[in-house]
């Protein structure tokens, strides 16, 4: 065999891969010169062949992670040129873990690992080498460097960094929907194999929806998923390694789907008609009751607003919308009366305030009803015709005479009779009395202008069948005056005249 054999034989064998699955490099020391080698070597021309000797080498060697076997895992070798297999040179091993995790023999440059190595703790060690002279302790090759890379095996399961998601996706929406992304990792090496390559998939939450596989997206794949028919769903989403083939690592979570409300149901009377009813004495502004349409939706898509859009008693009644309950409360706008009108018809329409344009084809968002209004008789007190009374009469009127009469009436359908009496309070000396059947006052005692020219009275109604209803008038009397008294000296004139006064004498 010829030298130029013998050195390809030795360049394949350091190329080929080793049991210990490492990557053997050769690299020339920068700082030895070129070294020949000590015999010649002859080409086919006859000439003889130059070759410079390589310095000594070391490898980048890959260590393959989480071995279990019993003894040390074999790394690969440090090997000098300079080594005459004598036990002349000594190797000498530093750096990341040397001494204690990765052991070299002194005598071969043989590396073993000591223990079990996992790569997602380190992924490389970076160590120096050294050949030095056993005998003179001096280096035969300048200190290298040189790595072992761990080799990634799938140890590793995929991980959601969240064990339960929470999301929400409109109701309504279109297949397709994104809802939202989950994301696992996987700590194994993702530039080797498929170790971290992750594939997800859906285990529960079908058919409703459906993951990408290559992004874990969760999206809508059902058309028309409606809130008001069920609200909440679980989706747990699975990660598997190996691009999700057979033998893959796996890893789950849940995410809790809410769908959330649109505006898709219009809102509807429970009731066509509603029949509500109001005392005849009600004051303006009295709430009569209350109409309510429902809605599916909630929040401000189930927000309705009420009015009163016809019927005979738009002028009569008004309608406010209850923002906290979306009541319609009807309030009394005008005075109500029995006698005069005792059922009202309003026609009142609800609309919803926020309507989505997309729904129309779903139809109007409003509904109407008829909310038809009793009026109830009360028992009301009498009602004079007047809201005074001024009378005016001399002074020289007969004892007894009328001066006057009031008048009132039971404004209720059953027209009660009336009852009139005085107020003593104000005819303490009982000068006039009044006939309790019909309100005609007359005088019981005489009437002096000079004593008094004015009597205030008040004249009090009741009902025979309810005298607890009252109502009371004033009734003003003026007396007029009559020549009923002659001149009267202011004093009496007390005087003397002289007995020879003349005739004309003052």
């Amino acid at each position: 065999m010829t030298i130029q054999q013998v050195l390809l034989l030795l360049l394949l064998w350091m190329w080929m891969p080793h049991p210990c699955h490492t990557e053997m490099l050769f690299r020339r020391t920068p700082d030895l010169r070129p070294k020949s080698f000590g015999g010649r070597a002859l080409g086919n021309d006859g000439k003889e062949i130059h070759r410079q000797k390589r310095g000594w080498m070391w490898n980048q060697f890959f260590l393959l992670e989480e071995y279990t076997g019993s003894d040390y895992q074999y790394v690969g070798k440090l090997h000098s040129d300079q080594d005459k297999g004598d036990g002349s040179l000594k190797y000498i091993l530093s750096g990341d873990g040397a001494g204690t995790l990765f052991i070299i023999d002194e005598k071969t440059g043989d590396i073993h690992a000591t223990r079990r190595i996992d790569r997602e703790e380190k992924a490389f060690y970076t160590l120096r080498a050294q050949a030095i002279n056993r005998r003179t302790l001096r280096p035969v090759e300048p200190e290298s460097e040189f790595v072992i890379k761990i080799h990634d095996i799938n140890d590793n399961e995929p991980t959601f960094p969240e064990e339960i998601y929470t999301a929400s996706v409109p109701e309504m929406s279109v297949v397709g929907t994104s809802v939202v992304q989950v994301t696992a990792t996987d700590a194994d090496d993702p530039s080797y194999g498929n170790s971290a390559r992750i594939i997800y998939s859906i285990l529960q939450g079908q058919p409703y929806f459906s993951v990408e596989p290559e992004t874990g997206i969760i999206r809508t794949a059902l058309p028309n998923m409606n809130r008001e028919n069920r609200e909440q769903y679980q989706v747990v989403i699975q990660a598997k390694d190996m691009g999700g083939q057979m033998g893959g690592l796996s890893g789950t979570t849940t995410v809790n789907i809410t769908l959330t409300d649109v505006n898709d149901n219009p809102p509807r009377f429970p009731q066509s008609t509603i029949h509500l009813r109001i005392p005849e004495s009600s004051p303006v502004g009295t709430a009569i009751g209350s109409v309510k349409a429902t809605d599916a939706d909630i929040g401000k898509n189930a927000e309705v607003e009420y009015r009163i859009i016809d019927g005979d008693g738009t002028d009569m009644f008004d309608i406010v919308t209850q923002k906290d309950t979306q009541e319609g409360i009807i309030t009394v706008r005008k005075p109500l009366d029995y006698e005069t009108r005792r059922l009202y018809t309003l026609k009142v329409e609800a609309e919803n305030t926020h309507v989505d344009p997309r729904f129309y084809y779903l139809g109007p968002f409003k509904d109407t009803t008829i909310v038809k209004i009793s009026v109830e008789d009360v028992d009301e007190p009498p009602v004079f015709s007047r809201s005074s009374y001024l009378f005016e009469v001399h002074e020289d009127i007969e004892l007894g005479t009328i001066i006057g009469t009031v008048m009132a009436r039971d404004p209720d359908s059953a027209s009660s009779p009336i009852r009139f009496s005085l107020d003593r309070h104000t005819d303490l000396d009982r000068i006039f009395n009044i006939h309790s059947g019909n309100g005609s006052i007359y005088t019981s005692k005489p009437l002096d202008r000079e004593i008094s020219q004015w009597h205030n009275l008040s004249v009090i109604a009741a009902e025979i069948n309810n005298p607890k209803d009252t109502t009371r008038v004033p009734v003003y009397v003026r007396i007029l005056d009559v020549n009923d008294n002659a001149p009267q000296f202011a004093v009496f004139y007390d005087t003397f005249v002289c007995e020879n006064a003349r005739a004309g004498q003052v």
